[in-house]
């Protein structure tokens, strides 16, 4: 049997998730244009879409029609896009690029990336709120996205992340940061797939559960690791930032070898959580050494 190509699997995922945000984002003809033009150029055509692939990775699992996940994945999607776009703020990190290209306030101005955030973070809960979903259902995709985006999720983790700058955190505080700050959306993109699962049973729950927990402190590990010794023109934006603004990251407090190790410890952890669940779950497996390996 020939095996599946996994690369083409994830481009199917990223142009399926495309079509559902073009079809979801405000055309730039219809007032107020520019707002909409900044929302559609911070959130179409770039990105490596990891976490719309995890809701459909998960949902395929699961036996999920992709047409009832389109709404989850654009959902996670926007919330990802309007925090990169908040966190690149002269406020927050001051970055200038992002995905290779000017960030959003570089590229419109100040007060529309902030409108455009603000835009993105609605629109994702109106795209659940209209799912083709039960009303159940939708109601628990809405609270799942919303806990992971707020104070006990990636908000949180981002005030614990600017809260910290300039000290010096212990490893165990930055995990918690970052299962915050990164972790709690990666875990909600196989959570929102989950949640439209009828009767799932409690061990394959609670396998894809812990897989998502650690390959979610894995990915921001990675992220720490690549804005050391990353290259800027794989990664769309410069490295050496965290360290120029004496930013806590697990390289900082570790050290980097230990970080390495951390990383690789919570792919076993990840691929030991999904190794029961069989053949099936062969592109979750794919995904998380493709987040654990990544150059960008």
């Amino acid at each position: 049997m020939t095996a599946p190509d996994r690369h083409a699997t994830l481009e199917a995922y990223r142009a399926r998730v495309e079509a559902a945000l073009e079809a979801r984002l405000p055309p730039a003809s219809e007032l107020p244009g520019r707002l909409h033009e900044a929302m559609r150029y911070c959130t179409l055509g770039g990105g490596k879409r990891i976490r719309p692939a995890l809701v459909y990775a998960t949902g395929e699992f699961l036996g999920v029609d992709p047409a009832a996940l389109d709404a989850a994945a654009a959902a996670v999607e926007m919330i990802h896009v309007y925090s990169l776009v908040h966190d690149d703020l002269p406020a927050m990190d001051d970055d200038d690029l992002r995905r290779g290209r000017p960030t959003c306030h570089r590229q419109f101005d100040e007060a529309t990336a902030i409108l455009a955030g603000d835009a993105l973070q609605v629109l994702a809960f109106e795209s659940l709120a209209e799912a083709p979903a039960r009303a159940e259902e939708r109601v628990a995709t809405i609270r799942l996205l919303a806990g992971a985006s707020g104070t006990r999720g990636m908000a949180g983790g981002q005030a614990i992340d600017l809260a910290a700058v300039g000290r010096v955190l212990s490893p165990a505080e930055i995990e918690v940061m970052h299962r915050r700050k990164t972790g709690a959306l990666l875990e909600a993109s196989v959570g929102l797939a989950v949640t439209l699962a009828p009767d799932i049973a409690p061990a394959t729950r609670a396998g894809l559960t812990r897989f998502a927990s650690a390959l979610g402190l894995a990915f921001q590990i990675v992220d720490d690791i690549l804005d050391v010794e990353g290259d800027p023109t794989l990664l769309g934006k410069a490295v050496g930032a965290d360290q120029a603004r004496h930013k806590p990251t697990y390289p900082a407090a570790a050290g980097m070898a230990a970080a390495r190790e951390r990383a690789a410890a919570l792919y076993a952890e990840a691929q030991a959580a999904i190794g029961p669940l069989g053949p099936r779950a062969g592109m979750l497996a794919w995904l998380g050494a493709f987040i654990v390996e990544r150059s960008s």
